[in-house]
């Protein structure tokens, strides 16, 4: 149903439309052809700061002694305008007289009459200063954010690069040591130890490679891994072939610094001990998978195993302890397994690793 207004008079209706101009709650001009100020809102007098006396019949651009004579408001109205009906959104940044310097978005329509060629032209006025400035203000804070963010990354490169470097240079005398001491079992422990530092400069180089990334595909890391120890460790007179076999999935990196550190642990052991023969196929096998929300890790090999009439040592060798410790920070369970020919240590977690996820392809 529509409500038709009796408008009776010319003046009638110049009174409905000044009522209905001063309830627009932002700044509003109604001009002419010519760009003279037939009408103002209310609200434009009170923003702006000037008299109906000083606006009403006065050209736009003489408004405040030549103060509106703008020139991104020319563009709009000498340009942009007479090719379009409308136009909306047209930024405006300029210093105001009386209210200093503000930003505005006008938008603009012309009212084209039927039966003459006269036309109006209605011009509201948005104030954007204050949003204008809080968008600065994040983009300043995203900059500086991102400045910190450079900075940072160039600090902790700086810092695994010293951490790698310390590692070789500890890594260097504890072999050199090993190499000049006179007693047997103090180079044996020597070259033990220079063997976990340098398992430990492993799982930091693999790490590195993956730049931060909160997630790692454990299969490429732990072949990655695998690899380096490979060829550092084993020598031509005595092969030894290291396979990594993995389900697709990724593992949050702190993780990946624990299961690496197994993985090289258990691996550096076998390589040791396993394969007192040079004259066979030997085998370390390194896997992972993930079954019924359950995350399993084994590192296993096809060398002499345990020998059965030599009991395990009660509180466990440095290796197992070590082993031990990086398993139970995962809440995890060690098992072993092995008696001849063949050895395998298995961890395992009962419940989901926080994050862990296999890789849907």
């Amino acid at each position: 149903m529509s409500i038709t207004l009796p408008v009776r008079t010319l003046e009638e209706a110049n009174l409905l439309a000044q009522a209905i101009v001063n309830t627009i709650p932002e700044p509003f001009l109604v001009l002419d052809a010519d760009l003279r100020v037939l009408e103002a809102s209310r609200s434009f007098y009170e923003v702006f700061k000037v008299e109906p006396t000083a606006t009403q019949g006065r050209m736009l651009y003489a408004l405040g002694d030549g103060q509106w004579d703008i020139p991104a408001l020319r563009l709009l109205l000498e340009t942009i305008l007479p090719e379009r009906v409308a136009m909306d959104h047209f930024e405006v940044d300029h210093d105001f007289p009386a209210i200093g310097w503000r930003v505005m978005l006008l938008n603009a329509r012309k009212v084209l009459y039927d039966e003459s060629d006269t036309m109006a032209i209605l011009l509201a006025f948005r104030d954007v200063t204050e949003r204008r400035a809080i968008e600065r203000e994040k983009e300043a804070l995203l900059e500086r954010s991102e400045e910190l963010r450079r900075q940072n990354d160039v600090l902790l490169q700086e810092m695994k690069h010293r951490v790698a470097n310390s590692l070789q240079i500890i890594a260097s005398i504890l072999l050199l040591k090993a190499r000049t001491v006179n007693s047997d079992e103090t180079s044996f422990h020597l070259r033990d130890a220079h063997q976990r530092v340098m398992s430990v400069a492993s799982v930091q180089r693999y790490l590195d490679m993956t730049n931060g990334i909160d997630q790692i595909e454990v299969g490429n890391y732990l072949t990655k891994l695998c690899d380096g120890l490979g060829s550092s460790m084993i020598s031509a007179d005595r092969p030894v072939d290291i396979s990594v076999v993995s389900d697709g999935a990724m593992i949050p990196s702190s993780t990946a610094v624990s299961l690496g550190l197994i993985v090289t642990e258990l691996v550096i052991n076998a390589l040791k001990y396993a394969f007192p023969d040079a004259h066979r196929l030997n085998l370390i096998t390194v896997s992972y998978h993930i079954t019924n929300d359950v995350w399993t890790l084994a590192v296993a090999d096809n060398g002499v195993g345990r020998i059965a009439d030599v009991p395990p040592k009660a509180s466990g060798g440095l290796g197992t302890n070590i082993v031990a410790a990086l398993a139970n920070s995962l809440n995890a369970v060690v098992e072993t397994t092995g008696v001849g020919p063949g050895f395998s240590v298995t961890i395992s977690q009962q419940l989901p690793l926080p994050q862990a996820q296999p890789v849907h392809q």
